[in-house]
């Protein structure tokens, strides 16, 4: 039973003319409770359902009215224990595969505290916490071997990583003139990724203003890695036909299945033709963390730009995604603006000479950098690394055993710890939702069960579950778990609709 619950408190917040409490040591046996009771969350994730549907009053709860009056802390405290915490999302839970998510850990999250009571802005001036950030973007720059040139900076996400990088590459290819002008009429960008590239890049295109029809999705090979002659072939027709190709995106593991494209041969086609080389790396590219899985990403190290998560398979809790470019200066031409209240000094706290308003599109930023750093170093990379190997040895042994049983079906290669597969063989049911069919079915069950959470995809236009492997607290009794609960809510299935 959660502390608070236990012994409950009210503790009232404000007291006086500003908005800290008149009792501190009422506010502090308060603060121990919260503690408590995240750490013992956290404990305990795999003895509670990983996901469960809120009922209507807890829902109904959250249509209250303003609250203009106070309510004590303790009262505050033992709703979100009532409404929230039960109700939550499930990807800390060991059983969770559906999406590429991090379970998150205990000294990410108290890292994240401590940001929160420090309370610091990282969009520019003189303080310290700049100085965590920085010491990050260099040890990311040494590890995936970018230049000395490289800069970076914490983002939400790699979907805004992505998008930033393809600002910058488009101020590279036009000059800085285009963010003040806009694009020269009948000019065409054009950018190149494959099928399996990630959604937000299109997205990216998208609110650029450059539209995503101009990205061109270049067919995969049987590895489901962008096929390269294709490539290339609509390189060359692009500029015969008036196109101005400027970006190239590789992946270093697709959201959809993990295939890492060929990064050191499209380095090469970048390099021919005079593209920006980006690399999505949101699902794999800390991969480079493990001796093992390292090799895969060779040619990463050749990038303009990369875009990661650390809030994936680093674990560091939500929000932390990381934008690295291989010349600082391309993201200072991308989004430095002058501005009077942002006035630079020589000394004190308006001087710094490492701003991330001049390379980024916020002022205002939390400090992610602090998590990200308790998490490095409380568990060191050789660790992370190894648990990153972990998951992608459960994904191998799930491949294995979807391929050893007669009714399931593997439709894509395991390259690193993302497996699609499906129940019988059939062909996409005519007519009928993916939600609807069989597979998306079963995978509604499972997650109603609440122990595993694979989700529903497609593989070449048929519905598919996918596990994706990304939790370090997954074990191998969680794969038989998964594909126990496959089978018999499959047979299950399989039978009421032949009744």
């Amino acid at each position: 039973m959660p502390s608070s619950e236990q012994d409950p408190h009210s503790v009232a917040l404000p007291a006086g003319p500003g908005l800290d409490p008149a009792d501190w040591s009422g506010l502090r046996a308060e603060a121990h409770r919260m503690l408590d009771d995240m750490l013992d969350h956290i404990a305990t994730l795999a003895e509670r359902p990983l996901w469960q549907p809120a009922p209507a009053e807890v829902r109904a709860r959250f249509e209250a009215p303003l609250p203009l009056a106070p309510t004590p802390l303790g009262d505050v405290h033992a709703d979100f224990l009532a409404d929230i915490l039960p109700y939550g999302s499930g990807n800390g839970h060991p059983g969770f595969m559906g999406w590429v998510q991090g379970g998150g850990t205990a000294a990410g999250m108290l890292g994240e505290m401590l940001a929160a009571g420090l309370n610091s802005n990282l969009g520019g001036r003189d303080h310290v916490p700049l100085d965590v950030e920085r010491q990050i973007g260099r040890w990311m720059r040494d590890i995936f071997g970018f230049p000395a040139a490289a800069d970076g900076l914490f983002l939400t996400g790699a979907s805004q990583a992505n998008f930033c990088a393809l600002l910058a590459a488009r101020t590279r290819a036009l000059g800085g003139d285009v963010r003040r002008k806009g694009l020269p009429a009948r000019l065409r960008l054009t950018a190149y990724a494959s099928r399996e590239a990630h959604g937000c890049i299109p997205r990216a295109m998208d609110m650029a203003g450059l539209g995503s029809g101009q990205l061109r999705q270049i067919p995969t090979d049987d590895d489901r890695r962008i096929d390269l002659d294709a490539l290339r072939a609509a390189i060359i027709v692009d500029r015969a036909e008036g196109h101005l190709p400027f970006l190239l995106i590789g992946s270093a593991g697709t959201v959809n299945t993990g295939a890492i494209d060929d990064l050191d041969a499209l380095a090469d086609i970048a390099t021919e033709f005079g593209l920006h080389y980006h690399v999505d790396g949101a699902l794999g590219a800390l991969g480079v963390l493990s001796p093992e899985l390292k090799p895969l990403f060779h040619g990463i190290e050749r990038a303009d730009s990369l875009a990661f998560d650390f809030h994936k398979w680093a674990q560091v809790p939500y929000d932390a995604g990381f934008l690295l470019v291989a010349d600082g200066s391309w993201l200072r031409a991308a989004f430095s603006s002058d501005a009077a209240y942002l006035t630079r000094a020589d000394a004190g706290l308006a001087g710094g000479d490492w701003w991330p308003c001049d390379i980024g599109p916020d002022l205002s930023r939390g400090f992610r950098a602090l998590k990200t750093w308790f998490t490095i170093r409380t568990y060191g990379l050789d660790q992370l690394g190894s648990a990153m190997v972990g998951t992608c040895r459960l994904a191998k042994l799930l491949a294995d055993r979807v391929d050893a049983e007669p009714v399931l079906t593997r439709l894509a290669p395991v390259a690193l710890n993302v497996v699609c597969f499906s129940y019988g063989n059939a062909p996409t049911e005519a007519g009928v939702a993916p939600r609807h069919s069989l597979n998306g079915r079963i995978v509604e069950r499972l997650h109603l069960e609440g122990s595993v959470a694979p989700s529903l995809t497609l593989v070449d236009g048929r519905p598919a579950i996918r596990a994706a492997i990304v939790n370090h607290r997954t074990r191998a009794d969680d794969i038989d778990r998964l594909v126990a609960g496959v089978l018999r809510v499959g047979r299950e299935e399989a039978g009421r609709a032949l009744a």
